[in-house]
């Protein structure tokens, strides 16, 4: 079916709905790389106008991709929900979703009656500001070792990547993130060496420090989900299962997995809990990662633009019934987001998608050296994500990740945000904090500014797990 519009005078046409969300969608790169974005303002400006008068229930029975995605969300759709949706233009249910009682709307069902092309296609009609506005008053609580999302909270993965996978080197880089209150969402390393002994080794090492200091937080090696399984059957300790996905069957079958893949691993992880009775709040085990372009990246995007791909990558990530899911939104680099502009406007939209579906959503506020943004930027995606009740963001020593070469949120600067919003770490995690002497009534304060001798008792049980070094040697003394 075909749609129009007009607008000063002149009259644009589109194709079909993929053609339409596609060139509604604000300027990105990667949709001009694709050959599929509008090819002036005023053209996208009119494909928003044709787009806000289409109705739900046409974009809930159009078929933009045939693979299993597709049929897994058309699986996990409630009808009824979605019947009451139907009969709405996506303007309409764009200015429901900015209503105050929509948040009581969306908790008491009808969430499970979005699809991930209805929330996308809304996603583009909406300015910054509103992005901001629809997802603040969603919540989404999860729980592993711990608990995330609660309001009020904006919890931290701390990232303690080595470029060679030095246990001392990470050991250390998890312990600045714990002396600065990250780490609540979960101390997760991207790996150098994707090895399965190199994997145990790492999951070990974090697990004996969580254990040593009684974090109530969890650890994950971001290794291929089945290096994670093999790790597991030798004997290692796995709280997340962790997989990078996609919104096509074909762009998930270059990351080297498969929807069969995901669901059994899932199953073993919750088996292997089963065993470790007593660490476990909650039992939801699955963490995913995802990002605008990878579908592109991989050609495999049926022609259907980046941020409709983004948003069945988070169906996908809600049919697992994840504990966290986060967007690495300026990582994949300018082909696919070129600018801070874009960037930011990316990170929004990610960040209302995912939570619009139901999903415990965290960003990883970033961006690469070769594209045109930087610290000033990337902090007011940070602070405009807080404000907009993201679950947590990823944070990492100095915002220089030393082994991805890319830049981030530092510890402080996730710190900073917190102070500043009155945002508070998921409440397990915030009381072993004031236990351990890092927390008081107003935060952090000025703790984790104050440098602690090596006699501390939080550095000493830390330190203790690097074995054969002195803790003087390594903190410098």
């Amino acid at each position: 079916m075909s749609h129009q519009a007009t607008l000063r005078g002149t009259t644009y046409r589109f194709a079909d709905l993929r053609e339409l969300l596609a060139k509604a969608n604000e300027a990105k790169s990667g949709d001009q790389l694709a050959g599929i974005a509008a090819g002036s303002g005023s053209e996208r400006a009119a494909a928003k106008l044709a787009l806000a008068d289409v109705r739900v229930g046409e974009l809930l029975d159009a078929t933009l991709i045939d693979d299993d995605v597709t049929h897994l969300i058309e699986r996990d759709l409630d009808r009824d929900a979605a019947a009451e949706l139907r009969p709405l233009a996506l303007g309409e249910l764009r200015e429901l979703m900015l209503c105050a009682e929509f948040p009581a709307r969306w908790q008491g069902g009808l969430r499970h009656g979005l699809s991930p092309e209805v929330v996308a296609a809304t996603a583009k009609l909406m300015s910054a500001k509103d992005l901001v506005v629809a997802a603040a008053g969603l919540t989404v609580v999860t729980r592993c070792r711990n608990t995330v999302g609660l309001p009020g909270t904006l919890s931290v993965r701390a990232q303690p990547n080595h470029p060679s996978d030095a246990v001392e080197g990470i050991v250390v880089a998890a312990l600045d993130g714990l002396l600065h209150g990250c780490g609540d969402a979960v101390i997760g390393l991207n790996p150098v060496n994707d090895g399965v002994a190199s994997t145990g080794t790492s999951l070990r090492a974090l697990h004996e420090l969580i254990a040593r200091l009684g974090v109530p937080t969890q650890a994950c090696v971001l290794a291929h989900v089945t290096t994670q399984l093999q790790a597991l059957r030798g004997g290692a300790p796995v709280d997340l299962l962790f997989q990078s996905i996609a919104g096509s069957e074909a762009a998930n079958r270059s990351f080297g997995v498969t929807l069969d893949t995901l669901a059994e691993g899932r199953e073993e992880v919750h088996a292997h809990h089963r065993s470790r009775a007593g660490e476990f709040v909650g039992e939801q085990v699955m963490y995913f990662e995802t990002g605008q372009g990878s579908a592109l990246s991989a050609e495999a995007h049926h022609g259907v633009d980046q941020l409709v791909l983004e948003a069945r990558a988070y169906g996908v990530a809600r049919a697992y019934d994840p504990f966290l899911v986060n967007t690495v939104v300026g990582f994949i680099g300018p082909e696919y987001l070129a600018d801070a502009r874009q960037i930011v406007r990316a990170g929004l939209e990610d960040h209302f998608m995912g939570k619009a579906l139901g999903l415990p959503m965290g960003c990883d506020a970033c961006y690469t050296n070769h594209v045109d943004a930087d610290q000033d930027s990337n902090d007011q995606l940070l602070m405009l994500l807080a404000l907009a009740g993201c679950s947590f963001v990823i944070a990492v020593p100095g915002s220089d990740d030393v082994m991805l070469n890319y830049q981030s949120v530092s510890y402080r600067d996730a710190a900073v945000v917190r102070r500043l919003l009155n945002r508070r770490p998921a409440p397990e995690f915030e009381a072993w904090l004031v236990e351990a002497g890092l927390w008081g009534e107003d935060g952090l304060g000025d703790a984790a500014e104050r440098p602690l001798s090596p006699e501390h008792p939080l550095l000493a049980r830390s330190l203790a797990t690097l074995s054969g070094s002195a803790p003087t040697s390594l903190l410098g003394g």
